[in-house]
């Protein structure tokens, strides 16, 4: 099976533009979370660290990615993905 990975560019709030690689996807509660490691930093032997955004809808019905601004929504998300990823491991 090949896993090609999508690659996605962002800007912040200052305009400037990030890549991101996008590394998983996870339903919630009816709510789709994409989970992002950003390019440049995923070179590093350090590794980047993982950022999660929730993917929306805007008044188009075009997809979007916005920030979760609600902490216990979050936790969840990234508690669910971290047992994911342990699983995968095991």
């Amino acid at each position: 099976m090949s896993e090609e990975t999508e690659v996605l560019m962002l800007t912040d709030e200052e305009g400037n533009e990030h890549e991101f690689s996008v590394i998983d996807l996870i339903e919630l509660d009816g709510s789709e979370y994409a989970i992002l490691l950003p390019v440049e930093e995923s070179d590093d032997d350090e590794g980047g660290e993982a950022i999660i955004l929730r993917i929306d809808k805007d008044d188009e019905g075009n997809e979007i990615l916005v920030d979760i601004e609600d902490d216990e929504e979050w936790e969840k998300v990234a508690d669910t993905w971290a047992s994911m990823v342990e699983e995968e491991e095991a």
